[in-house]
């Protein structure tokens, strides 16, 4: 451990500060491992505490969480966009699809109603020829 004294005036106490090179349990954590942040910008970046302050290591701690919290966010929302194309090219699909039905169902109702109309035709046709061979 380290010490030092120092008077600042006659009027003021002495002023000592000491400190240690041994790394200290609570100081640890906050080194241990340094997180990574890439996806943060670099003005957002958490900045190293002030060892000697535990209200530094707290905000940092906090700034590091928060960080962990903002990148997750930003995965799932990525993770959402990426689902909402995949839906959106899901409902063009069924809306082609909708298209293509409702032009099948009107191709149908024409084609059914022109076979009645042909059957009608013939009937008559046929009718037309029984009369004609009776006569004949």
């Amino acid at each position: 451990m380290i010490t030092s004294t120092r008077r600042v005036s006659a009027a003021k106490p002495e002023v000592q500060i000491a400190f240690s090179l041994k790394e200290t349990p609570e100081l640890k954590d906050a080194e241990d491992p340094l997180p990574s942040f890439p996806d943060l910008e670099q003005r957002l970046q958490p900045v190293l505490p002030c060892q000697s302050l535990k209200e530094s290591v707290d905000v940092y701690k906090d700034h590091c969480k928060m960080a962990n919290e903002f990148n997750q966010v930003k995965h799932e929302i990525a993770w959402l966009e990426d689902r909402k194309k995949e839906l959106i090219a899901e409902l063009l699909e069924d809306e082609k699809v909708s298209r293509e039905f409702a032009r099948l169902e009107e191709e149908y109702r024409i084609l059914t109603e022109e076979n009645r109309n042909l059957i009608t035709v013939h009937s008559e046709r046929a009718k037309q020829l029984e009369t004609l061979r009776v006569l004949s």
